[in-house]
């Protein structure tokens, strides 16, 4: 049995309780040796952190004035559901792929974040409206004679990292990570042990442990 009876208590647990290494070391114990998404993608304040469901977002480069500007984005931003988190790839990340207007239509969706990999612009407008973003860095440029959405809801990679719709998503100031949904109950579970192993293990050390005692008589480091 669970700690948690649906999503919503699922990703409050997850922002109260855990924090990103502690949940990779557990897809690392599973044998999930390739979770996390590049570094260059942090967010864009140190205490942002996102739980929720994944919905992928695929995009191609353009050059020039295109006959549908923007692709599909409009579509992708108008469908997103509650608890989802939008993460977008794709192209040679030319421009900026994450903005204010994109944030504001994602937040009236309810969406809990957004995780591209590439740029975001429009930086102060995106902090006011208090939405957790991530992305490898600011950068004014525009998408619309750069780039497209060419699919969404379907599945991405991201560096090494496999992404489908509805997978689990965790991010915070230590990086993203993706969590294969047939293996979140496992997961989370294990990791909220660990989180919790972890506080008597530092105690035991500010006590006076040695690393060696506490790694031979709890198998943590």
């Amino acid at each position: 049995m669970t700690e948690w009876k649906n999503d919503k208590e699922l990703f409050e647990l997850m922002k109260k309780y855990l924090y990103t290494p502690v949940v990779g070391d557990i897809l690392d114990e599973l044998g999930r040796y390739h979770q996390i998404l590049p570094q260059l993608i942090q967010p864009m304040l140190e205490d942002m952190v996102i739980a929720g469901r994944a919905m992928p977002a695929l995009m191609i480069d353009v050059y020039g004035p295109q006959e549908k500007p923007f692709g599909l984005l409009t579509e992708a931003l108008d469908q997103l559901r509650p608890g989802e988190v939008y993460i977008a790839s794709g192209g040679d990340m030319r421009c900026a792929y994450w903005g204010e207007l994109l944030t504001a239509t994602a937040k009236s969706r309810g969406a809990v974040g957004a995780i591209v990999n590439g740029y975001h612009r429009d930086t102060p407008m995106v902090l006011e409206q208090n939405f957790p973003t991530f992305s490898r860095g600011r950068y004014a440029q525009d998408s619309s004679v750069r780039t497209q959405v060419v699919n969404y809801r379907c599945p991405i990679e991201v560096g090494n990292v496999w992404i489908n719709p509805g997978d689990l998503v965790f991010a915070d100031l230590d990086g993203v990570l993706i969590i294969p949904k047939e293996l979140e109950e496992e997961v989370i579970t294990k990791a909220l042990k660990k989180a919790r192993e972890e506080k008597v293990v530092r105690k035991a050390i500010e006590d006076g442990m040695s690393s060696t005692e506490v790694f031979e008589r709890y198998g943590i480091l």
